[in-house]
């Protein structure tokens, strides 16, 4: 996170660039004050320092939507980081959007196999939920998100979107990536 001040005008939302004497970093401002604002920084937040330079881009954080986009592995900005071809879209959605309420979705009607026997017996999942795993570090979290994503290919019919927030680095041995998450 960043504390700027006298950026006036700018939006809650709005991408801005913080530029260091070295490089630039990109970010995404979260809450107007005052006189200064918040913004979360995408990237290495090292190389900044008390009076860098922040401009606004004038646009609100969104991110490129695409089928090339399943089975990648992208950031927070929609760049991709793993090994694969990159891609180009014209469809974009703002990062900042409600999701749908509960009454208007569609309800659970058959259960998703994770292909970990413990867990399918005692804990069902319903295909269409989203779930969320909660634990303490080294746990194996991502070790079974990443397995039960891996059983649907059985299947066939059904998208695995996965989410790592905060995942330091992960080794897929699977895909042969070594890249941060």
């Amino acid at each position: 996170m960043a504390r700027v001040t006298g950026l006036f005008g700018v939006m809650s939302g709005e991408m801005v660039k913080l530029y260091s004497k070295t490089d630039n970093v990109e970010g995404m401002v979260l809450s107007l004050e005052h006189k200064t604002i918040s913004v979360v920084i995408f990237g290495n937040d090292t190389i900044l320092s008390q009076g860098d330079n922040v401009y606004r881009t004038q646009i609100i954080m969104n991110i490129p939507l695409s089928i090339k986009l399943f089975g990648r592995v992208i950031d927070a900005l929609g760049n991709t980081i793993d090994s694969g071809a990159s891609y180009k879209t014209t469809l974009f959605r703002k990062v900042d959007t409600k999701a749908i309420g509960i009454i208007p979705r569609e309800s659970v009607r058959e259960p998703m196999q994770t292909g970990i026997k413990a867990i399918d017996s005692i804990t069902p999942i319903g295909c269409g939920q989203r779930e969320l795993i909660i634990g303490d570090r080294q746990t194996g979290k991502s070790t079974i998100a990443v397995d039960t994503i891996l059983s649907q290919k059985k299947f066939g019919y059904l998208y695995c979107i996965y989410v790592a927030i905060g995942q330091k680095i992960y080794n897929c041995t699977n895909c042969k990536f070594f890249k941060k998450c």
